[in-house]
């Protein structure tokens, strides 16, 4: 029985292991009228991620804040989805996303340029690993149409690795053979 207790524990300490590092992006709170008075309530929104390209998000409700954060947070664990990016820092391309009457623009920026971005959006890229992005929204204002937004377009991210696959080809095949493009131009002048 006691071997039986200890895998348990054990397994609880490989869950734990990946740390993920989360934001509290909203906290409304609501009311409920009642013959006594008002009850009080909480919705939380929470982005959870281990900053090396998985990311999530979260709502959680409860009577208290600890309580609807914890709930949220949860729920950001279990709806995690990985995203490729360009050197561990960017976007491999252009996105646009949608939910509702949020939309979303990310562009993929060069080193230095760091996060442009609003609120929400901005708590998903911190909490993704991206240090390097241009992003607007267009629309809605809700943070939880704008995150939902801002997710779907990060599904809808390719890399050229998953796209040479799909493809049957090799990844130079699709990037296209930019490190031998210079020596071309560099040979045709030497010829004429």
């Amino acid at each position: 029985m006691a071997e039986r207790e200890n895998r348990g524990r054990g397994r609880n300490r490989e869950e734990q292991a990946p740390e993920f590092a989360d934001r509290l992006v909203a906290i409304n709170r609501v009311s409920k009228t009642v013959k006594g008075g008002k009850r009080f309530g909480f919705a939380a929104l929470v982005v959870v991620g281990d900053q090396k390209g998985r990311v999530g998000f979260g709502k959680g409700k409860a009577k208290e804040v600890p309580e609807a954060i914890r709930k949220a947070t949860e729920q950001a664990k279990r709806q995690m989805i990985r995203v490729p990016l360009k050197d561990g820092r960017t976007l491999h391309h252009d996105i646009e996303g949608r939910h509702g009457a949020g939309k979303v623009v990310m562009r993929t920026a060069p080193v230095g340029t760091g996060i442009i971005a609003g609120g929400p959006m901005r708590a998903v890229f911190e909490m993704l690993g991206i240090q390097d992005v241009v992003s607007k929204s267009i629309g809605s204002a809700n943070p939880y149409n704008m995150i939902r937004a801002t997710i779907a377009g990060l599904k809808s991210e390719q890399s050229p690795r998953n796209v040479a696959q799909r493809r049957g080809k090799k990844v130079a095949d699709i990037l296209g053979n930019k490190p031998n493009a210079p020596a071309d131009d560099a040979a045709a002048p030497a010829d004429a």
